[in-house]
């Protein structure tokens, strides 16, 4: 009986999240849509520069649906996306999904790489600075993460290139070789992927150190503690699991701020993937273009906060049971 009654409130929490999810997604899509289309500028005269005649321009504007109306465009718009159809871009002259997904795998590349580096550096920092909680070394970790906290990305991106590309001359200062050359290209990320995680690591390092600390202070674990095992087992077997539900709420954000901070990122390392495709899009009006790749930053963002939501229920049994 229990077990039957713990289902059904397990399918009521997945059936209200999941509800939940989709209308943050078609809330998301009205805004984007209002926003792009309350834009000053005509795109038409963007596409066919000062120079055109009004009939051209009358002729372009019908073609590209801009004189229907705004509930019409929203609609094919959305139907269109449902099916991978995000229209053509104006600029480039080719379907916007083909330049997404051709950009795409770049993007994520980078953003799963800065998210492992991130793990490594955090999860290790802070139960480093937790297990010397008010020692030389806590403080030293705290002041770095602070600094890291600081430092904007960009600003960090260009103090690696000088020291790493210009000075030493270690690694390129940017560019992709692409993947025919996988020494090279795998080169050629190291710099952008440090860059991304130190900031968000410095962010985690912080949460974990205090989430273990709060679990540290728990009956259990100065039960282990008493029982003889080690540091190092209680620390990774113990305490780590234990705090992971806080953890885990700022890796859900830190991923999806990974996926939009790539925007700036690959514009500073001039790597061909969707945040330096926005940048380019955004300087042509290259209005589907932007549109699609708006909504596809949303869609990863609530996405991501989703999936967290997911996540709490099976890393935490209390929650389990309150659903």
């Amino acid at each position: 009986m229990a077990t039957c009654q713990a289902g059904s409130h397990m399918t009521y929490f997945l059936f209200r999240r999941t509800v939940g999810f989709i209308a943050t997604l078609i809330a998301v899509s009205i805004v984007v849509f209002s926003v792009m289309n309350i834009l000053p500028g005509d795109p038409a005269l963007t596409i066919l520069g000062m120079d055109a005649t009004d009939d051209a321009l009358a002729a372009l504007r019908e073609d590209l649906g801009l004189n229907d109306p705004v509930m019409a465009r929203y609609f094919g718009w959305v139907g269109g996306a449902l099916v991978g159809d995000l229209g053509v871009s104006h600029s480039f002259r080719v379907p916007v999904a083909e330049l997404i997904s051709e950009r795409l795998p770049m993007t994520v590349s980078l953003a799963v790489a800065g998210m492992i580096v991130t793990l490594m550096i955090a999860l290790s920092v802070g139960i480093f600075a937790a297990a010397n909680h008010g020692k030389p070394g806590d403080w030293l970790t705290m002041f770095l993460s602070q600094l890291g906290i600081a430092v904007p990305a960009f600003w960090l991106s260009i103090l690696l290139v000088l020291l790493f590309a210009v000075n030493l001359r270690w690694l390129p200062p940017g560019g992709f070789p692409g993947w025919s050359d996988p020494v090279a290209a795998m080169r050629s990320l190291i710099l952008p992927t440090v860059a991304l995680a130190l900031v968000q690591s410095a962010v985690l390092a912080r949460v974990t150190r205090s989430s273990a600390l709060e679990v540290m202070r728990q009956d259990f674990t100065r039960t282990a503690r008493a029982s003889g095992l080690s540091q190092r087992r209680i620390l990774w077997r113990h305490v780590l699991p234990n705090a992971l539900v806080p953890i885990v709420t700022i890796v859900g954000m830190q991923f999806a701020a990974l996926v939009t901070g790539t925007i700036v990122i690959e514009n500073v390392f001039y790597l061909p993937g969707l945040g330096r495709l926005i940048f380019q899009s955004i300087a042509n009006r290259d209005l589907p273009t932007v549109q699609a790749l708006v909504m596809l930053f949303a869609v990863i963002v609530v996405t991501a906060n989703f999936v967290v939501d997911l996540l709490y229920v099976l890393i935490d049994p209390r929650l389990k049971a309150r659903t």
